[in-house]
């Protein structure tokens, strides 16, 4: 099984910490940015940054569906890591100054891929589909934090 990595960053006009807190708001903000490809979203336990539990389905094509169950914590200032109980996957957010009232946010999704052929198109075409949903979600982000 080969590592399957998708990332993908945006600039948001808007403080690091007041976009970090945004990030780390599961039981508000968070649940406003995702876009059609997650349903089922549910806070189980927490609800801000470190020590979430957050459950979602990730609807990556028509035909893969994630059930997805995220541990969420807080290793170092300005990144969340999101680790999914179901399955290999695991998310990191990282929030950094970007010069006056910007911030840079870097999302990074690893997970074990199949192998084989299988193996092969995950690896090819998982992590462009990853990065267009996150797109989606950070340009949600930028609409929220710029209001």
């Amino acid at each position: 099984m080969a590592q399957v990595e998708a990332t993908t960053e945006r600039v948001v006009s808007a403080d690091a910490e007041k976009v970090f807190d945004a990030l780390a708001d599961y039981s508000g903000t968070r649940e406003k940015l995702l876009p059609e490809h997650f349903s089922e979203y549910e806070v189980r336990e927490g609800g801000d940054g470190e020590g979430t539990l957050v459950h979602w389905k990730l609807q990556a094509t028509s035909k893969r569906i994630r059930d997805c169950l995220f541990e969420v914590s807080e290793p170092t200032d300005g990144e969340l890591v999101e680790k999914d109980r179901n399955s290999s996957m695991v998310t990191t957010w990282r929030v950094t100054p970007a010069g006056e009232g910007k911030s840079r946010v870097v999302v990074t999704t690893v997970w074990d891929g199949a192998g084989g052929v299988g193996g092969f198109f995950e690896r090819t075409f998982a992590p462009k589909g990853l990065s267009r949903i996150y797109d989606a979600l950070l340009a949600k982000l930028a609409a929220e934090m710029e209001k």
